[in-house]
């Protein structure tokens, strides 16, 4: 930690992308990015019922800590901003997370610590990126040619702001159509096609189970990302893979 050109104490982060993603223009291209420090700044949001309620606490305080030049959350490819979001949680009250987690074997619930500074970003093939945030991949059972995008932080609240449009009609049906909606704003063209009508048709009417399945898979390999999962060995000596719980109590420990 050190005084700089802001004027205040910082860290520099690295990003799971690499910067692949980003424009050559962007800043984010140089792979990493710049944050502050928490301060009580940051805890006033932390502890703002409002903001809370509202569900958009870690957003704003992302925002916060952001300090490169030019750089604002929604520009963020969404492994990215996990990253950050771990980045931030180590700088402002150290790596130690401790939680309270089911046995996988006994059932029985179990407080354990989990090291946040051993989580691991996944690993990319640079390959994969050489046309930047701009893929291409032919469905395996139809053999349609998809182009698609990885989603930022941006795009997630725009499908956000979709999907409350179709809350009446989600509580009438008891259908959710979120996995459609967000397939339409990450599927770009589909053979040559970039008609965003013909895309919601395709989605709607010819993307096959099979195929959808294949996708998401094929998203999940190439989506860099920070590896939110830790090694638990049960109380009967097996080793398990359990998912780090990420909620408002992550960046609020209690007080020891």
């Amino acid at each position: 930690m050190a005084e700089n050109q802001y004027g205040f104490p910082t860290e520099v982060l690295s990003l799971p992308s690499q910067g692949l993603l980003y424009p050559e223009d962007s800043p984010l291209r140089s792979g990493t990015i710049d944050v502050k420090y928490m301060t009580a700044k940051e805890e006033d949001i932390l502890t703002s019922t409002n903001l809370i309620e509202q569900g958009v606490v870690i957003t704003r305080l992302l925002e916060s800590i952001i300090v490169t030049p030019n750089v604002k959350l929604d520009d963020l490819i969404l492994g990215d901003k996990n990253a950050i979001m771990i980045g931030t949680r180590i700088l402002g009250y150290g790596s130690k997370y401790d939680i309270m987690l089911t046995d996988p074997d006994s059932q029985e619930r179990v407080e354990y610590a989990v090291d946040l500074s051993k989580l691991d970003n996944k690993p990319i093939d640079e390959e994969w990126y050489k046309n930047g945030n701009n893929f291409e991949y032919t469905l395996p059972n139809s053999k349609r040619v998809v182009e698609f995008k990885l989603l930022t932080h941006g795009d997630e609240k725009k499908i956000s702001e979709i999907q409350k449009d179709y809350e009446k009609l989600e509580k009438l049906t008891g259908v959710s159509t979120e996995l459609t909606t967000r397939f339409k704003y990450q599927i770009q063209s589909v053979d040559g096609n970039n008609d965003q009508k013909f895309i919601d048709d395709f989605v709607d009417n010819e993307f096959l189970a099979l195929d959808t399945r294949e996708f998401r898979k094929h998203l999940l390999l190439i989506n860099p990302d920070i590896e939110l999962k830790f090694d638990y060995t049960s109380q009967s000596g097996n080793l398990h893979k359990i998912d780090v719980p990420l909620g408002i109590d992550f960046f609020w420990p209690a007080a020891e």
